[in-house]
């Protein structure tokens, strides 16, 4: 049986989703689970306290699924499962995209900790472009900062696409993730080699298979 701490973690949650940040205050978390606010405050003195316990939740769940991932020969395999695993995160939790700035204007904790976590993915992205380059999948750099930049391109769109597909489609659904997957994926096309295109095409078809058929 679950916790009353995870339960308002999974009531704010769903609350936050569906309503916005706005709209949701430490009251309707008790009301909507049918508890006093005192109870409440008893686990959480501050709404922010729960957004950051949702934050880190996030961080864990994305860490979690990351650990699990097949690295195998093909990197390029790899890249593509990382971007679809941190979509699906940011779509579970998808409250925190939407009220972005928001929330990083508002908990320093959130914001530090945040800072911190694009170093390391860019240190993994760019750790993987370099293994895509030695093996010839991807071409060398051309441009000064031409792969720190590409990534930067990849943070800015994962960071922001739930917003763009809330403001042109009203609604969001998990099909929004297959749209923009394929989106930011199509970003990294022009960098790769003849044999890098090649690959890509292929994995494009395996995965509109699977989407059709699975």
């Amino acid at each position: 049986m679950k916790d009353t701490k995870a339960i308002i973690l999974e009531t704010a949650l769903d609350l936050f989703n569906t309503l916005g940040l706005a709209k949701v205050t430490l009251r309707t978390i008790a009301n909507t689970m049918g508890i006093s606010q005192g109870n409440l405050n008893y686990h959480f003195k501050k709404r922010e306290d729960i957004i950051a316990a949702l934050y880190f939740q996030l961080v864990k769940n994305m860490d979690e699924n990351m650990s699990t991932l097949k690295h195998t020969n093909n990197t390029l395999r790899v890249l593509f499962d990382i971007s679809n695993t941190i979509m699906h995160a940011f779509y579970k939790y998808r409250f925190f995209l939407l009220d972005f700035v928001q929330i990083i204007r508002e908990n320093k904790k959130i914001k530090k900790h945040y800072l911190e976590l694009t170093k390391l993915r860019e240190k993994q992205f760019l750790s993987l472009f370099h293994l895509l380059v030695d093996r010839k999948v991807m071409r060398k750099e051309i441009l000064p900062n031409e792969y720190e930049n590409l990534y930067k391109r990849f943070q800015i769109l994962g960071d922001f696409w739930i917003s763009s597909a809330q403001i042109v489609t009203n609604k969001l659904t998990k099909n929004s993730i297959l749209i923009y997957s394929e989106i930011i994926s199509q970003a990294i096309f022009p960098y790769l080699t003849d044999n890098g295109k090649k690959e890509y095409l292929l994995l494009i078809s395996q995965e509109h298979f699977k989407q059709k058929y699975v």
